[in-house]
C-alpha cells in the first residue's frame, strides 16, 4: 500500500499561511484589535493618550476603508467582508498580505514536495488568495455574530440610562463605555459624531449598512421616528430589545432544528469526494486500468457535474431563512 503524503502537506501550508497572516496581524496592531474585550479598542486608543477627534478620525477610516476601496480590481471580491469585519489592515496592505502570503506558499511547496513550476505558482496563488479570503470571511463571521449577541444587551443598557432621566446621546455614550467591542468601539464612533453635530440615527443607520444587520436598521427608524414625531424613546426600545432577544432565539432554534440534516447535507456532499481523495492517497494507480479509455473523461465530468448539482440541493433543502 502506497500512502502519498502530498495532500498533507499541502494543507499544512495552507494552515501555516493562515497563522503567518494572523501572527502579522497581531504583531502589526497588537491585542486591542481582539473582540468581546472588558475594554473596547476606543477607550485602549484614547487611554494611551489619543485625542477624541484622532481616535474618532482612525475608527472612521478604519471603518470606511473597504467600502470606499471596492473600485480596485478583484478587491471587490473581499472589500465586503474586510468592511465588516473591520479589518484594520488598509485595502493596500490586504493585497501586500496576499503577496507575502503566495511567496511563503510557493516557498514551502518548493522545499516540500516535487510539484512542477507551473503547479506550484498555481497553488501558491491559490493559497495565498484563498488564505487571506478565509482568514477575512472567519473574521467577519465571528465579528457580526458577536454583535447580533451584544445588541440586544447594548438596547437595553439605553433603555435603562433613559429611565433614569439621561439624554440620548448621553445612552449612546454608556453603551460605548460599557459594552466590549464590536459594538463598544461602533457606538463610540456614534457618540463622537454626536458631539461634533452629526444626526445619530444617520450614524446608525450608516452603522447597519456597514454590519449588514437587520435589528441595527430597526433601531436606526426608531430612534428616526422618535425624533420626528416624538414619543417615548425608552419604551419604544423597550420593545424593540424584547423583539431583538425573541428573533435571537427563534434564530437559533431554527439552527438547533436544522442541525441534523446539514451535517446529513455535509456528510452526503462530502463523502464521496473523501472517497476519491482516499482511492488517491492509498492507490494512486487504481484510476490507471480506465483512464486511457473514451469514456473516462465523460464519465468523469458527469460524477463531477452530479456531484456539484448535489452540494447545491443539499444547500437548498437544509437551508431555512427566518
Amino acid at each position: 500500500m502506497i500512502i502519498s503524503p502530498t495532500p498533507i502537506i499541502y494543507a499544512l501550508i495552507f494552515v501555516a499561511v493562515i497563522l503567518l497572516v494572523e501572527g502579522i496581524y497581531v504583531l502589526v496592531f497588537g491585542k486591542s484589535i481582539s473582540l468581546n474585550k472588558r475594554v473596547n479598542r476606543r477607550l485602549e486608543l484614547l487611554d494611551k493618550g489619543g485625542r477624541r477627534e484622532d481616535v474618532l478620525e482612525q475608527l472612521r477610516k478604519e471603518a470606511n476603508q473597504h467600502r470606499d476601496s471596492k473600485g480596485i480590481p478583484l478587491y471587490s471580491l473581499l472589500a465586503t467582508k474586510a468592511q465588516r469585519a473591520n479589518i484594520a489592515f488598509s485595502p493596500p496592505m490586504l493585497l501586500a498580505m496576499m503577496g507575502v502570503a503566495t511567496v511563503v506558499a510557493f516557498l514551502g511547496l518548493s522545499i516540500a514536495t516535487q510539484a512542477g513550476l507551473i503547479m506550484r505558482i498555481a497553488l501558491a496563488v491559490g493559497m495565498g488568495v484563498g488564505g487571506i479570503y478565509f482568514w477575512v470571511a472567519s473574521k467577519a463571521k465571528k465579528r457580526l455574530s458577536l454583535a447580533e449577541e451584544q445588541l440586544p444587551d447594548a438596547v437595553e443598557l439605553m433603555v435603562r440610562s433613559l429611565r433614569v432621566g439621561h439624554p440620548f446621546a448621553s445612552a449612546i455614550q454608556a453603551v460605548a463605555k460599557e459594552i466590549p467591542d464590536p459594538l463598544g468601539s461602533e457606538f463610540g464612533i456614534i457618540a463622537d459624531e454626536a458631539a461634533y453635530g452629526r444626526n445619530v440615527a444617520d450614524s446608525i443607520r450608516d452603522l447597519a449598512e456597514r454590519l449588514d444587520m437587520q435589528d441595527l436598521r430597526f433601531l436606526a427608524v426608531a430612534v428616526s421616528i422618535q425624533q420626528t414625531s416624538g414619543g417615548n424613546l425608552a419604551e419604544v426600545l423597550e420593545g424593540l430589545a424584547k423583539v431583538i432577544r425573541s428573533r435571537f432565539r427563534l434564530f437559533r432554534r431554527v439552527r438547533a432544528i436544522t442541525a441534523e440534516p446539514k451535517w446529513s447535507g455535509m456528510f452526503l456532499s462530502g463523502f464521496p469526494v473523501a472517497v476519491l481523495v482516499v482511492i488517491q492517497v492509498v492507490a494512486p494507480n487504481y484510476y490507471d486500468a480506465v483512464k486511457e479509455t473514451p469514456a473516462f473523461m465523460p464519465a468523469a465530468i458527469i460524477v463531477f457535474a452530479l456531484l456539484g448539482a448535489n452540494v447545491i440541493f443539499m444547500k437548498v433543502m437544509t437551508t431555512i431563512k427566518v
